[in-house]
């Protein structure tokens, strides 16, 4: 293997007086920006009087991103440029501002306020346990029952520091003397950073963070957060999920270790990472194995010690001993996800009973729930998703290209609403999305039934065929149709194993079991047949066909947005899961059928609650729409979050006005869904628009289109001719109630329209799409960030929810345990 470097930035903890001493005087530039942000003086902070200021995090955080930085400067004059680069918690920040993810002055102005957060948190305390017992902190913690210490930082096999509240700490500390597994060392902190507890400030930190625009990496840098390298589009999110998280610095060097990396340079005052990378390597060839072991919770996570936290002063303490020289005490992590709930559960949490990792040897941190690990790993894979969680479509571009793209960036996959969009519309937004995106940019767009108009549903299918559309979102289907057979069995084939694949990921929405029989079914024969005899399929495609299901991915979609049935998740999604195993049995399909929920997807209790029903991944709605990516107005935004669990209705859905189906809407603030419900009744009750009451008609006219009828018909034919289908206005004319049908479902789109365009005069009729979730979302997050809609951003909603989900479920699960 190749031989390569990498820099080494320390956190918290490596800071003395005199720090930056030959620095200072070579970059006068940057101590002049420093000094203008800061407020302060760098240089007297670390040589003067006010050295003593050394001891606060507000302080200290700031001065030891400058003099890292200026180490940096003044080590790249004589060394080459690193193949890699990694920070420990606070250090973090410099390797990113040396691979160019922002630049010096953001870099100062982001830990300037990340230092403020974390000098502000109060409560809990920190520990350091170092020996060679410090490996079995799990079951120690275990057998004393503790399940409300989380582990802050893993620094090597023999180092670990542990975070939560004192009385706690005291207890795991007599555990560990007891058992004779290493020393404990209380902490000079303020608080338990890189835990739990650190929820507030994160959700302020991660507000703060969502308004500077940050860079992908220039040269591969490794994450506390997930110990990997960042993937593009990840810098913001990882930061954030920074601030509680552990900081998997042992993972780390092995990952590194297993890169090539040989030499490592420390950029920044004294030698403590050299120290636990001289300890990694040392405890690797131990082992003769270059990664150590997993940490549970999480992807798999070598066995790790910890290091004292961010924001632990280190004035006046002395070090414990250790194969690593000294226990560092690096900045608390950065910021939770812009939202309002906690960062990902990357970090490793103590809970009852003895915890093991899904799979692979025993782990080295106390279990804990992962958002990274709820739902369905194959399903995760095969979406190239971080999360089994998915951003649902919302019609007419309300799930816009922005947001799906933003979700793509983070790692997520997201649907373009195509619902009542031309098919030219919906191209240009995959032209948009692949130059977002790159060619290989994963983003999924949706097929909405079109019950009236069969052929614009094949030409939408024909559409994303030619441009290679891989994730499709059917919705509103009771049946399948020829666009889905023609969607999902185009490039289906037969492996030289003889096993059925088709490349086209299909998720059909359902909320009848009838309905997800037939997707879980193969492709209905007639259907199948009638293309092939048209050339529209292959005879390899047909036949493959006939071993695979219709839809790969089932969503039970409960009380929901738009198109729904108002099933309830707790009867749906067993029903739905029942016929998946029987038909899975029966078939003997290869990769089997994922089951995902909908609906109500609002709060991190019921996505926890989807995910113990059986969900293999989940769909949110209603959430995205109050999200500045989301393209509808922000008056609609604004009412969206007013709105509680109860400021919903249910209204007929205008493209199946004359079958009875319904959406439900926000009923707060509008009078769309009592005027659709009436004009549904009236349609039922009369023959044509003249046998209409006059004092209704006058209501409806004047009141309501503020319109003559006729003025509404004679635009609605216009539209028809306009959009080639004659057909329509015929039956029209010789049909009274068909015209009065699409008189009446002209309301449906001008009330959205009025919606989406945010027309204050119009405000009564707006129709707007949400079920409940939007109530229990704002519930979530009244007194965060995540309060303003402005500061839901679609990929800070998702961290918001799943991490949530996590924390919900390992609090189940220790409640339950304890």
């Amino acid at each position: 293997m190749t031989r390569q470097s990498a820099w080494l930035f320390p956190g918290q903890g490596a800071q003395r007086r005199g720090m930056g001493r030959e620095l200072f005087d070579r970059y006068p530039d940057a101590m002049a920006a420093a000094d203008r942000i800061l407020g302060f003086s760098v240089r007297e902070l670390c040589l003067g009087d006010a050295a003593e200021r050394l001891t606060d995090t507000r302080y200290l955080q700031p001065a030891l991103f400058v003099v890292n930085e200026l180490t940096r400067r003044a080590s790249a004059d004589r060394e080459p440029a690193p193949d890699y680069l990694a920070g420990h918690s606070l250090g973090e920040y410099n390797a990113l501002l040396a691979a160019d993810a922002f630049d010096f002055e953001t870099g100062l102005a982001l830990v300037a306020r990340r230092g403020e957060l974390m000098g502000r948190a109060t409560g809990g305390a920190m520990t350091a346990v170092v020996g060679p017992g410090a490996a079995r902190i799990v079951d120690l913690l275990a057998e004393a029952g503790i399940d409300d210490v989380d582990l802050a930082n893993l620094n090597s096999t023999e180092q670990v520091v542990l975070s939560g509240p004192a009385e706690s700490l005291r207890r795991a500390a007599g555990a560990v003397t007891a058992a004779g597994a290493g020393r404990c060392v209380p902490l000079r902190v303020s608080a338990a950073f890189h835990s739990r507890y650190m929820a507030d400030a994160a959700r302020e930190f991660a507000a703060f963070l969502a308004g500077f625009e940050l860079r992908d990496p220039r040269i591969p840098v490794i994450a506390n957060v997930t110990a990997r390298p960042y993937r593009p589009g990840e810098v913001g999110r990882l930061l954030a999920a920074q601030v509680h998280s552990a900081v998997r610095w042992s993972e780390s060097m092995g990952h590194l270790r297993s890169l090539g990396v040989d030499r490592v340079v420390e950029q920044g005052p004294g030698r403590v990472l050299t120290g636990l990378w001289d300890a990694a390597v040392k405890d690797a060839a131990n082992r003769s194995t270059a990664e150590p072991r997993p940490v549970a919770g999480s992807t798999p996570v070598p066995a790790a010690a910890a290091a004292a936290p961010d924001g632990a002063p280190t004035a006046g303490r002395t070090a414990p001993a250790g194969p690593a020289p000294a226990v560092p005490v690096p900045a608390v992590p950065a910021a939770a996800p812009a939202g309002g709930a906690e960062p990902p559960l990357s970090g490793v949490r103590a809970v009852g009973g003895t915890p093991r990792p899904a799979s692979g040897p025993p782990a080295a941190g106390p279990t804990g729930v992962a958002p990274e690990r709820l739902g369905s790993a194959a399903f995760r894979a095969d979406y190239g998703v971080r999360y089994a969680y998915l951003a649902g479509s919302m019609y007419k571009g309300i799930a816009s290209t922005e947001l799906v793209a933003r979700m793509a960036r983070a790692g997520l996959l997201g649907y373009f609403g195509t619902g009542g969009l031309r098919t030219e519309r919906i191209e240009a937004a995959i032209a948009t999305l692949r130059a977002e995106l790159g060619p290989d940019g994963r983003f999924g767009m949706n097929l909405l039934h079109a019950l009236h108009d069969p052929p614009l549903e094949e030409a939408t299918v024909r559409l994303f065929l030619r441009h290679r559309v891989r994730f499709v979102e059917a919705s509103g289907f009771t049946q399948p149709t020829r666009a889905l057979v023609l969607y999902r069995l185009s490039g289906a084939h037969r492996e030289g194993t003889g096993r059925a694949v088709a490349p086209n990921r299909l998720l059909a929405k359902v909320s009848r079991p009838e309905v997800a029989t037939a997707f879980m079914e193969p492709p209905p024969e007639t259907l199948v047949r009638g293309l092939l005899a048209e050339g529209l399929l292959t005879a390899v495609e047909a036949e493959a066909g006939r071993a695979l299901p219709l839809a790969g991915e089932v969503c039970a979609e409960a009380d929901s947005a738009g198109h729904t049935d108002a099933a309830v998740a707790y009867t749906l999604m067993p029903a739905t899961t029942g016929l998946r195993d029987r038909i899975v049995a029966e078939r003997g399909y290869p990769d089997g059928i994922r089951v995902g929920a909908a609906g109500g997807l609002g709060a991190p209790e019921s996505l926890a609650a989807a995910f113990v029903l059986g969900a293999d991944f989940v769909v949110t709605g209603s959430v995205n729409q109050c999200t500045p990516q989301a393209g509808t107005s922000e008056a609609v935004k604004d009412l969206l979050a007013q709105a509680d669990v109860q400021d919903t209705g249910y209204a007929p859905a205008g493209d199946m006005f004359e079958i009875g189906a319904r959406v439900q809407v926000l009923r707060r603030g509008t009078l769309f869904a009592a005027r659709a419900n009436k004009l549904y009744q009236v349609y039922r009750q009369y023959d044509g628009l003249e046998a209409i009451d006059a004092k209704l008609r006058r209501t409806i006219e004047d009141g309501w289109f503020h319109r003559e009828l006729e003025q509404v018909w004679k635009e609605t034919r216009e539209y028809y001719l306009r959009a080639g289908r004659p057909q329509e206005v015929e039956r029209a004319e010789q049909d009274p109630g068909h015209r009065m049908a699409l008189v009446f479902r002209w309301y449906f789109v001008h009330s959205t329209r009025m919606a989406m365009r945010g027309d204050p005069a119009e405000r009564v009729n707006y129709q707007i799409h949400t079920g409940p979730a939007i109530g229990a979302f704002n519930r979530f997050a009244a007194g965060t960030a995540l309060a303003d809609w402005r500061n839901r951003h679609v990929d800070a909603v998702a961290e918001a929810l799943m991490a949530g989900a996590a924390r919900v479920l390992q609090d189940r699960f220790s409640s339950l345990a304890g």
